[in-house]
């Protein structure tokens, strides 16, 4: 069976700060994704989901790449036991849409781990071993994948799980793409109270409220994280809004629609969000609780877990220089230190975001290989581009988190050095024997996993 690939240029990253011309397979169904990777021979190929990616992890620039996205198919589902069989290429919003209906005693099956975006795919899910507001109860999105079937360059095809294959099962997971081609899986879903969710917000005037708070809301909440107003100093510094969620029966509770409510239609000539509008928008948002500090109520799922995917191409608003995002996690043991030090960084700079987010990530470990969460806190931002002054940021933020012997979360990166890889993922010894030798990304290349540059890690 043989595909025709096109050259493409209008691929680029999430953050708008990536892009390249690539050879463009767009396979409709799992026999044309492996002629795809049959057809890639000579040249490094690489899947591609939704495009959800912040930096060049989902990018191969110069080089090939195969769009999953017509892989979309679900296989089989049962009802009875939460086990769901699907094609990589589904989104997870499509997983929601097909599972979430409340039965009879108001329950549901739910993912049991989403990261902060439904429009990710599932493969995507699996290669970036994503996490979500319940990491510190359910861990990762590896934690909970059953199988898969991976497809390499070399035309082999492996059957992957904790009992088959289990080497290259926990170096696909979290594995960025680099071990093959996901091709289809097996995913536990978790049986929840029901679709809607309890949600209480509780103002946070400290970071040390942030630790407390968090402390005390791990036993009975399934969902936990706060915004943080980054431009808080001093007495203030890590002051923000803490929100706490559970599932709860909701017989009328339905999924959202698959379309965003509203769309971005292009990138306005200068993005909107500078230093005075970021801390109009902070102000407001810390003291909208009113006097009590609290609030609760109970509603739908989305603004909770995806409260930017009702707007469609949000990421056109920092206009067409694009944005960097952070992500860092830093031990429990200098977690309060470290987390002080970041935020005090980023305030005394301007810059910052408007959706500056903290958590705990707790102790559950994932199969993965390359997994980024670890016991501690993970802190979570976007910077406007605004050229040497945000790298500079960048590199001193990457400073900080490497003296405390944390990560950066590749997903989310596009400026991380070879070093801070390397000493971020004390198991990359372990990972690069499984990597697939056609496969490579721009952030391959960065940090020295290319095939001709894997001798330097």
């Amino acid at each position: 069976m043989g595909i025709s690939a096109s050259r493409r240029a209008d691929y680029r990253s999430w953050g708008r700060t990536v892009a390249g011309e690539h050879l463009v397979f767009r396979p409709r169904t799992v026999g044309e994704a492996r002629a795809a990777l049959a057809a890639s021979a000579g040249g490094s190929i690489l899947a591609y989901g939704s495009g959800r990616s912040y930096g060049d992890v989902a990018l191969n620039p110069g080089g090939q790449l195969i769009d999953c996205r017509g892989l979309d198919r679900f296989i089989d589902f049962d009802r009875q036991t939460g086990i769901l069989s699907v094609e990589a290429g589904v989104r997870l919003a499509d997983i929601l849409t097909c599972v979430c209906r409340p039965e009879a005693d108001g329950g549901a099956w739910f993912l049991p781990v989403s990261p902060g975006t439904r429009f990710a795919t599932v493969g995507g899910a699996i290669a970036n071993d994503v996490h979500g507001k319940n990491h510190h109860r359910e861990g990762t999105f590896g934690c909970h994948v059953l199988s898969f079937e991976l497809a390499r360059t070399d035309g082999s095809a492996r059957s992957c799980s904790p009992e088959s294959q289990f080497g290259l099962f926990a170096a696909t997971i979290g594995g960025l793409g680099l071990t093959g081609l996901i091709l289809s899986a097996r995913l536990q879903l978790r049986r929840v109270a029901g679709a809607a969710v309890e949600v209480e917000d509780i103002r946070l005037s400290c970071l040390a409220d942030f630790f407390a708070v968090a402390a005390e809301s791990e036993a009975g909440w399934d969902y936990t994280a706060a915004w943080i107003d980054c431009l808080a100093s001093g007495a203030t510094l890590g002051r923000g809004i803490f929100t706490r969620a559970r599932h709860q029966a909701s017989v009328g509770a339905m999924p959202p629609a698959l379309i965003p409510r509203v769309t971005i239609p292009f990138s306005a000539p200068v993005s909107p969000l500078n230093r005075l509008t970021l801390r109009a928008f902070n102000a407001a948002y810390f003291h909208r609780l009113g006097r009590s500090g609290r609030r609760r109520r109970v509603g739908s799922y989305e603004p909770v877990l995806y409260p930017l995917d009702k707007i469609g191409a949000w990421n056109r608003l920092y206009g067409p220089a694009g944005f960097f995002q952070f992500q860092c996690v830093v031990p429990s043991a200098a977690a309060a230190d470290a987390t002080a030090t970041l935020l005090a960084g980023i305030a005394a700079s301007g810059q910052g975001s408007m959706l500056a987010v903290l958590k705990n990530f707790g102790g559950r470990p994932s199969p993965g290989l390359l997994s980024f969460p670890m016991p501690g806190a993970t802190l979570a931002l976007d910077f406007p581009d605004r050229g040497a002054a945000t790298r500079q940021l960048l590199a001193q933020l990457e400073g900080i988190v490497v003296s405390a012997g944390g990560r950066i979360y590749p997903a989310k990166d596009s400026l991380m050095s070879a070093d801070t890889f390397r000493r971020g993922y004390p198991r990359l010894g372990e990972f690069l024997p499984h990597i697939d030798p056609g496969m490579s990304s721009g952030f391959a290349r960065r940090v020295g996993l290319d095939p001709g540059l894997r001798h330097a890690i």
